[in-house]
Order: structure tokens, then C-alpha cells, then sequence
């Protein structure tokens, strides 16, 4: 479970036009279609692959390595948005991000039915576009809600570890996944207003591109955690 934690920074007074903030919160959901997509396709192709399904599942550090690959590679997009740096090089870390993803989500087409795996990214899709459209629109300082996400987060995780280490609880598992569809909803709504502010301190700056695919990726891993815990609710496993 990733959320990239992108530092916020202080609003500037200058004016900036409806129509730039509306091109750069298009391209950031641009890049992030394309982020899904690339893992979709990746996640269903590397399902039908034996050896992929091995080098992830079958050795007993395939999923470290790749969980390390993932958070080393969202360290560097935070780092290139903030210093707005290429977006050359953004552009295939996050396409490498995503087929990375899309290797470890491998096992969503082996535990589950289309169905289910559809039913939950309909639902995904919604509750993000409506918290994603609230984090924009809304008027209301989100900072505080910021701090709150992150530290219940942690306690998630920590629950987490603790059921599925010593517990290993069916009800308890459910809980936490209802616990994480709130806190990344939440999230969403944060983030997006988050990614707003940031355009408006950088919007002197000529390249944002590394900027709109750090937001990308920040969405993209609100999306995810929402689809996988609404997958794990849902249930529908395969016979």
C-alpha cells in the first residue's frame, strides 16, 4: 500500500486562468489514464505468463524486489515534480511504474471473476471522480484532513501487519479494507486540492510536465488502493 506524499507549498496572490489550471489537471488525468491502462493490460497479459507469475510469487524475495523497485521509483517522480525537473525522464518512470504494478496486481485475474474485478472499477471510478471533482471545487482548507489521512494510514498499516501476521482474521480483514476505501477517498479529495495549489505556486514556471505526472502518479495510487480494497469487499472469487 503506497501514497506518495508530495510537500505542499505556499499559495501565491498572482491570478491564474480557469483555462491553464484546466489544461494542467487535464494532462495530469491524461497521464493517469494512461497509467491504468498500461497496468490493466500488463496486470492481464502477465496473469496468462507462468514464468511471470513465478519470478513474482514463487521466489521468496520476487515481491520485495519489486515492491522496492515501485517505492524507488515514486521517490524519484516526487522528486522530479517538486524540482520540476524533464519531464522526459517522469514520463518513462512512470510508464515503468505502471508495468511494475501491473506485474504485482498479476494475481487480481487468478483470485477473481471479471465480474467482480469490473463491478469494483466502476465503483472506483465513480467515488474517485466525485471526491476528485470535491478536492477541486471545494473552498474549504483540506490541510488538517492531510494530516489526519496520513496518521490513520499509518494505523492501518499497522493493523494490517498485525491481522496478517498473527490474527489472519476473514471480519478483521474486511474492516481494514472498508477502513482504506475512506482514507484514499479521502486522500483523493486531498491530493486534487493539493495538485491545485501547486499549479498556482508554480504557474510562473515553464516546465510543469514533471509536475502534472507526479499528480498523476499521486491519483493513480489513490485509485489503486481504492480498487484493490473494493475488490477485496466485493469478493467473487474464482471457483
Amino acid at each position: 500500500m503506497i501514497h506518495m506524499n508530495t510537500p505542499r507549498k505556499e499559495v501565491s496572490n498572482q491570478a491564474v486562468s480557469t483555462t491553464s489550471m484546466s489544461k494542467f489537471f487535464a494532462s495530469i488525468y491524461s497521464y493517469m489514464a494512461l497509467g491504468l491502462t498500461i497496468t490493466g493490460i500488463t496486470a492481464f497479459y502477465a496473469a496468462q505468463s507462468p514464468f511471470i507469475l513465478n519470478l513474482v510469487f514463487g521466489t521468496r524475495f520476487g515481491m520485495i524486489a519489486f515492491f522496492i523497485a515501485e517505492i524507488a521509483l515514486v521517490m524519484k517522480l516526487a522528486s522530479n515534480g517538486a524540482k520540476l525537473r524533464s519531464a522526459g525522464a517522469s514520463i518513462i518512470g512512470f510508464i515503468a511504474f505502471a508495468i511494475i504494478n501491473g506485474i504485482t496486481l498479476s494475481s487480481i485475474f487468478l483470485l477473481y471473476d471479471l465480474g467482480s474485478i469490473g463491478a469494483a472499477f466502476i465503483s472506483t471510478a465513480a467515488s474517485f471522480a466525485g471526491m476528485s471533482l470535491v478536492g477541486f471545487t471545494t473552498k474549504k482548507d483540506l490541510t488538517s484532513l492531510g494530516g489526519q489521512l496520513r496518521g490513520a494510514l499509518i494505523g492501518l498499516i499497522i493493523a494490517m501487519l498485525v491481522n496478517g501476521f498473527f490474527l489472519q482474521s476473514g471480519p478483521a480483514d474486511m474492516v481494514l479494507s472498508f477502513i482504506t476505501v475512506v482514507i484514499f477517498i479521502g486522500f483523493t479529495a486531498y491530493d486534487t486540492q493539493k495538485l491545485k495549489e501547486l499549479y498556482v505556486h508554480y504557474s510562473g514556471e515553464q516546465n510543469l510536465g514533471a509536475l502534472a505526472i507526479s499528480g498523476a502518479l499521486s491519483l493513480y495510487l489513490d485509485f489503486i488502493n481504492i480498487f484493490i480494497s473494493l475488490l477485496r469487499i466485493f469478493g467473487g472469487g474464482r471457483d
